[in-house]
């Protein structure tokens, strides 16, 4: 994936807002005011920072190599995947699908319930 693909993938998830709270050139994609996804670039290369479980952090690291520790971020809890063309388009839009997930559900009974009906 690219990323105006990744950007365009976000954008398509139910009540995702798009944001530039790091500046305009990080590209923050939150569910009710809470993020679950940063696009950008470094050195010329797309990256996406990504929630994540902690224990599946550490296992998508050893499956990929263009998947490093957060930057800037909690290395527990974010991975950032470098969009170098090594992920697979699909493994990418799970991980977006459940760092969104991960995000829904911490948020209260009502948001989520809304957020969680609209996707059936």
């Amino acid at each position: 994936m690219q990323f105006s693909d990744v950007r365009d993938y976000c954008l398509e998830l139910m009540g995702t807002e798009e944001d530039f709270p790091f500046g305009p050139d990080f590209y923050v994609y939150k569910v009710k005011g809470k993020i679950f996804a940063i696009l950008g670039t470094d050195k010329g290369e797309a990256r996406l920072n990504l929630k994540c479980d902690p224990d599946e952090a550490l296992a998508l690291r050893d499956i990929f190599p263009a998947i490093i520790p957060g930057y800037h971020m909690n290395k527990k809890h974010w991975n950032t995947v470098r969009l170098n063309n090594t992920v697979p388009e699909q493994e990418i839009k799970r991980q977006i699908d459940q760092s969104r997930l991960l995000v829904i559900q911490s948020l209260p009974k009502v948001q989520r319930q809304t957020l969680l009906n609209s996707n059936d």
